[in-house]
């Protein structure tokens, strides 16, 4: 174990030195000048004098290999440097932002488990029946329907039609109410490719040889299916939901930015915007390290449950 963890973790070190890499080659190359940014106000153009001695103090001057250093060796330290256009340290602001995304991503997880894991195994004990069927088709267009459509649809029906729920925002006494839309958006897509896993998974597993001699013993099918069957067909499925979860953290930025959710994607997209060069150089480093960890975290995991991994 201790040689699969070592190992996992040196193949870590080289993709987020890449990350960086391209995350400040990306700010290095963007158009405009950072003084310019930083010195830019509502009365106008800066002094050129002291856009000029803004760069020369914030090391904007340098070789490009001399400021990359600077940042990279900040950032190690937990230095993501400040926004051009709030002045508030990246850091904070991505950890904010990013506890409003994980929030977001557990209800999305829980809404797809409760979805996909029942439909899944429907599906698989009434292969080719109408309710096997109907399942796959609505997993299908799950699969096939932008999250923003989707995520519009919802505000048309629930928030305007039925003015049961917000259209968007965040709620100041309490975030559940607004949390429902974005979260059954996002836990819909993820439903419809779990259900489609754990269908074929439960398929496989019911043709195994020892599901065909449990029912030889005349146990009952609820039994054979969801003690026997099932936790062996689960193994492959918490990975794919293991790997959901990565992306839900990481890909909700289109359903946070319509529903105006406050999470790490939304504050992606804004600062993009506003070509806040450090917060979108603080998030990419924040989301890469995050999407590592996590991959590491389910192979662990994946590793404990499957024995064959240990032989």
């Amino acid at each position: 174990m201790l040689a699969f963890l070592i190992r996992r973790i040196l193949l870590l070190l080289p993709v987020l030195f890449l990350v960086s890499a391209i995350s400040f080659t990306l700010f290095y190359l963007a158009p405009g000048d950072p003084a310019e940014l930083l010195l830019t106000g509502p009365q106008g153009p800066p002094d050129p004098a002291a856009v000029q001695e803004l760069r020369q103090k914030a090391g904007f001057d340098d070789p490009p290999q001399i400021q990359y250093i600077r940042w990279l060796n900040k950032a190690i330290r937990g230095d993501l440097g400040y926004s051009f256009i709030t002045g508030d340290k990246v850091l904070d602001d991505v950890r904010d932002s990013f506890r409003s995304t994980l929030k977001l991503a557990l209800a999305s997880l829980v809404i797809s488990f409760l979805i996909s894991i029942p439909l899944g195994i429907l599906s698989a004990v009434k292969r080719n029946s109408a309710i096997d069927n109907l399942a796959m088709t609505l997993s299908l267009l799950g699969v096939s329907v932008p999250n923003f459509w989707l995520a519009y649809l919802l505000i048309i029906f629930f928030a305007i039609q039925l003015d049961v729920l917000p259209v968007a925002g965040y709620g100041e006494s309490g975030d559940l109410e607004h949390m429902v839309l974005p979260a059954v958006t996002l836990g819909l897509s993820a439903a419809a490719v779990t259900s489609r896993m754990m269908r074929s998974c439960m398929l496989e597993v019911l043709s195994q040889d020892y599901i065909l001699a449990a029912r030889a013993k005349g146990l009952p099918n609820w039994s054979v299916v969801l003690k026997h069957a099932l936790p062996n067909a689960l193994l492959p499925v918490i990975t794919v939901m293991g790997l959901n979860f990565t992306y839900l953290l990481n890909g909700s930025a289109v359903v946070e930015t319509v529903f105006a959710w406050p999470g790490i994607g939304n504050l992606m997209i804004h600062s993009i915007y506003d070509r806040d060069y450090p917060v979108i150089m603080g998030s990419l480093l924040f989301l890469a390290t995050l999407f590592l960890i996590l991959n590491l975290l389910i192979d662990v995991f994946y590793y404990y449950l499957n024995p064959r991994m240990r032989d």
